[in-house]
């Protein structure tokens, strides 16, 4: 079992951001990423739609062999996430939750933004992250319609990027926020951008590292570490395009690969 796969998802290439600490973190694991394009982004479903894309897509991953999940979405890990858990509870299932407690941890001012989309801030999980650690900081909740699908087009930078970044980022530094927290895999990939356009002063948190190496703490826990021999093996899925998900691995985090298709009906997942 140690030397099964890694599972891990999203609704389209924002999960990559997750996707590449993983594989830096755990240079002995093999992963599978399976990018659900036919959907994105989820953040503008609702929940039950999201759920039921989520349970298939877990399905299917476990039906590969994955030995652990990571829901590399904060849309999915906010509305799907116990579900999940409950529904597969024979492998260890981790989501992501916006990075409220280190961002409370660093702050001056004490205000922090937060950048997600509509469906994070109406999850349980998030209000929940807000109200352990949240105390007498204000948070300034900023809705990014918008920014996933930029960076699904590959759009990272220039006047267009710029443009949308600042109507996103202006009234959280009105507001006196000294540090903002990416609640979406797809943002850290305009990281640089927002560094650019909010000067050095203030922290940009990207919470994937530590999803990384939590997942690593969680696998070596169980026993399911694997041993590193033989060499990993990296695969991808997508529910779109294989081709232009090729090209959209190669440009956001350098890797070569070759997607295989995978196709919904009723409900359902299949190899093309």
């Amino acid at each position: 079992m140690s030397g099964a796969p890694i599972g891990i998802f999203d609704s389209g290439l924002g999960g990559l951001s997750v996707w590449r600490q993983v594989v830096h973190h755990l240079p002995g694991e093999s992963v599978i990423y399976l990018a659900d394009q036919a959907h994105v982004p989820y953040g503008q479903r609702s929940a039950e739609e999201i759920q039921a894309y989520c349970n298939e897509i877990a399905a299917q991953l476990i039906s590969m062999g994955c030995k652990a999940i990571v829901v590399a979405c904060n849309t999915a890990s906010a509305v799907a996430l116990e579900p999940l858990r409950g529904a597969f509870p024979q492998l260890p299932i981790l989501g992501l939750e916006p990075a409220v407690k280190p961002a409370v941890e660093l702050t001056r001012s004490g205000v922090v933004g937060v950048m997600a989309t509509p469906a994070t801030f109406q999850g349980e999980l998030y209000r929940a992250t807000v109200g352990r650690w949240a105390g007498d900081v204000q948070v300034v909740e900023q809705v990014c319609i918008g920014l996933a699908d930029l960076v699904e087009m590959g759009e990272l930078e220039g006047e267009r990027c710029d443009a949308l970044l600042r109507s996103f980022l202006n009234p959280m530094l009105k507001a006196g926020a000294d540090t903002i927290v990416l609640g979406c895999t797809h943002y850290p990939f305009v990281i640089e951008a927002i560094r650019r356009l909010v000067g050095p002063g203030l922290a940009v948190l990207d919470p994937a590292p530590a999803v990384a190496r939590h997942l690593g703490e969680v696998l070596a826990a169980q026993g399911l570490l694997s041993g590193g021999s033989g060499g990993r093996e990296l695969r991808f899925f997508t529910s779109a395009q294989p081709e232009r998900f090729d090209r959209a691995v190669a440009r956001l985090v350098g890797a070569r690969c070759i997607s295989q298709p995978l196709v919904w009906h009723q409900g359902h997942l299949h190899h093309r």
